[in-house]
């Protein structure tokens, strides 16, 4: 591989180099913990970092931080935008600047079990990344079909992800 004279040049060659070394450095555990507090808040410690989880009054929270669908939204945000800087470095993609914004539409009928039939999660997501540059439309397409095909909250998404829940009793 090729190293690049650019920062994600050089992440990307120096992860190829040590996944090609040993295959298990390509795997990676993040891990999160939540306690509640008040009505329905939450803070979410996620390694050195804490955040901040509520809903709106409409849901039993006070509004005083983002709910979790909305940090769904931010976490699938910043994942496109991350790979879309990656891919375009490793297709040789001019990218002068991106951004991105979506909006999710979710039905409360399945959430409070109103309806069984309506899944409490959203029923749609619509996703608009902007991109500008000197390259031509095609190479920008080409740079999204990467970005789809590799962009690990849009495959949590799109694909069934095995998820085991236990309960502890304390």
């Amino acid at each position: 591989m090729t190293t690049s004279t650019t920062y994600l040049g050089g992440v990307i060659a120096t992860t190829a180099d040590a996944v090609d070394t040993d295959p298990k450095n390509a795997l990676a555990v993040f891990r999160g913990s939540a306690v509640a507090h008040d009505a329905v808040a939450s803070t979410v410690t996620l390694g050195k970092y804490s955040v901040e989880v509520d809903e709106p009054p409409a849901l039993g929270g006070e509004n005083i931080a983002a709910n979790p669908v909305e940090y769904y939204l931010a976490s699938l945000l910043s994942c496109q935008v991350v790979t879309y800087r990656v891919w375009a470095e490793k297709l040789g993609i001019t990218v002068e600047d991106i951004s991105a914004r979506a909006e999710g539409d979710l039905d409360v009928r399945g959430f409070f079990g109103f309806d069984e039939a309506v899944r409490p999660g959203f029923g749609e997501v619509r996703v608009v990344v902007t991109v500008t540059g000197p390259e031509s439309a095609d190479r920008y397409r080409e740079l999204q079909d990467a970005v789809d095909a590799h962009c690990p909250v849009l495959d949590l998404t799109r694909n069934p992800t095995p998820i085991h829940t236990s309960l502890e009793i304390g």
